[in-house]
């Protein structure tokens, strides 16, 4: 099988078994993969364009050439819980966060196993469950990287809209494979960004955040932290750069500019 199928059906396989364990509640649709250039001209850019300590592929492993992106798309089940809460996410919303955000480092820790056992070298960046609570980002995007592995492209809600939507999450590994890497769209998702028309998820932002003019990360977080407040069952999941949860309130989350939009789930 070709190499980047194998590890596509590595993934999705692994998905849709993690979701048969006890005690899961989530769901998740069939995973979309991409495969970045690890030396691409735009993974240095982030560095400019995310901050000066964006991590860099060479930082995680030796010789990188290849990072595998993949986003996990949510359930439309899902989607509808989180339109019927105006001010607030909906409980299962943050659970399925949470959730999504743990299974990614079992996933990640099985496709590094499999990947050394094939031969390669693989990892994940110490920074991707990260967060810097001073700037408000983390110094390893996944989603800018997930851009430039082909998944899809940012809508005016910051989000990476791939052609199975924006409702859900990505992850990425850092390996030294032996493959041609997909190249970034070109084809822009965004109908606000390619027609001038939409706009929708500017006017779901409970806070304001979200405007046509850009996005205030300050805005957006002050709602994530009440709904901090709301959900202190579900787990933490970001650590600060000492290793420690700073998530201790409970679920940052709040996703209203990714449900009931016309890009959720195409």
């Amino acid at each position: 099988m070709e190499l980047k199928k194998k590890i596509t059906s590595m993934i999705q396989n692994y998905i849709c078994e993690y979701q048969k364990n006890s005690g899961i509640t989530s769901k998740w649709g069939e995973p979309l993969v991409g495969f970045a250039d690890a030396k691409h001209p735009d993974v240095f850019k982030l560095k400019e364009l995310i901050s000066e300590q964006h991590v860099m592929p060479s930082e995680v492993i030796q010789e990188p050439t290849i990072i595998i992106a993949y986003f996990v798309p949510f359930t439309k089940e899902l989607a509808d819980t989180n339109k019927v809460t105006k001010d607030s996410a909906s409980p299962e919303w943050a659970r399925t966060y949470e959730e999504t955000n743990a299974m990614f480092g079992k996933l990640n820790q099985h496709l590094i196993e499999e990947l050394k056992k094939m031969g390669y070298e693989a990892g994940i960046s110490k920074e991707a469950t990260t967060f810097d609570r001073k700037s408000l980002i983390s110094h390893w995007s996944q989603r800018h990287i997930a851009r430039i592995a082909g998944c899809g492209t940012f809508g005016i809600n910051n989000m990476l809209i791939s052609k199975k939507g924006c409702c859900g999450r990505y992850s990425t590994i850092v390996t030294n494979l032996d493959v041609v890497p997909d190249k970034p769209m070109e084809e822009e998702y965004c109908l606000y960004k390619s027609k001038g028309i939409c706009g929708v998820c500017v006017k779901h932002c409970p806070s304001g955040a979200l405007t046509f003019e850009g996005y205030d990360r300050k805005k957006c977080f002050q709602v994530c932290l009440k709904n901090a407040e709301i959900y202190k069952g579900f787990g933490n999941s970001y650590l600060d750069e000492t290793g420690k949860n700073t998530n201790s309130a409970g679920s940052e989350v709040c996703g209203k500019c990714v449900v009931n939009v016309p890009c959720s789930f195409k």
